[in-house]
């Protein structure tokens, strides 16, 4: 399918990232195609984030209102989420980049889309989430997952709430207790995803729903602000709102410490019974 190149947005690189780039394309009139690409897996770092922003923002100021949609220049990957050590020891990153990031995708003035064409882990699939719809390539490329259970990360409730929004209990017990991988069949059964397929469902579901003029009157964005108003507030949250990783580390070390002390104790007092 021709496309039209509108323009790219350079990611910068950092040492422990290549950099890359997002290049804005119309594959249909006023359907903004956001592709990016940075090696090896789409982390969300501080400069991702900022190129991504940029992008966003040169769409809503100089183009006409229309769809945003979201895909990966890499088959294996749509996003791998944070890079969990540089988001830890980048001052600000949460309260300053990440939350306003999520935020600024969930009250776009205009529909957004994300095409889902590979893995989607952690913050990736949580960073979909933040769109108003999604569609997930039906070849049996890739899984959705939540995954901090695997690798023994809390989930802080700004990251947490879009699942409370937009999916059932049972399937967030799934996302979040079970890291259970979803491919497309299984994310469109869980309402996870609103279809599945490749860029022509993406057209497709743009017409069906016609989602070109929705953004045109100047409201999407401020109804989308009041019906996300609950998961704004925690994106919004500074100071102590905001969870503390490493206070949340320290007393859950103090939690099994005080735990074993009682099991000891109470094992001293069952054999002095004896």
């Amino acid at each position: 399918m021709a496309s039209t190149e509108l323009f790219t947005v350079p990611i910068p690189a950092r040492p422990s990232h290549a950099g890359g780039s997002i290049v804005c394309t119309l594959p249909a009139p006023r359907v903004y195609l956001l592709t990016f690409t940075s090696p090896s897996d789409n982390r969300l770092t501080p400069e991702f984030c900022g190129a991504m922003m940029a992008a966003l923002d040169i769409i809503e100021f100089e183009q006409e209102p229309g769809v945003v949609v979201t895909t990966s220049g890499i088959q294996k990957f749509y996003s791998n989420g944070l890079d969990l050590q540089l988001a830890l020891s980048t001052p600000g990153f949460w309260e300053g980049t990440l939350y306003p990031f999520f935020k600024r995708f969930l009250t776009y003035p205009m529909p957004t889309v994300a095409l889902i064409n590979g893995h989607a882990f952690a913050g990736g699939i949580i960073w979909a989430m933040h769109h108003d719809y999604r569609v997930f390539t039906g070849r049996g490329r890739g899984f959705a997952c939540v995954n901090e259970l695997e690798f023994g990360a809390p989930l802080p409730p700004p990251l947490a709430g879009i699942f409370r929004l937009k999916t059932t209990p049972p399937v967030y017990r799934e996302l979040v207790l079970e890291a259970k991988r979803f491919d497309g069949k299984a994310a469109l059964e869980a309402g996870l995803v609103d279809a599945v397929g490749e860029l022509d469902a993406v057209l497709k579901l743009v017409e069906e729903r016609k989602l070109v003029d929705k953004g045109t009157k100047g409201s999407y964005g401020l109804l989308k602000a009041e019906m996300y108003r609950d998961d704004i507030a925690l994106l919004d949250a500074k100071g102590g709102v905001v969870i503390d990783f490493e206070g949340l580390r320290a007393a859950q070390k103090k939690r099994i410490a005080d735990g074993k002390e009682r099991v000891k104790k109470w094992r001293v007092t069952q054999k002095a019974k004896l």
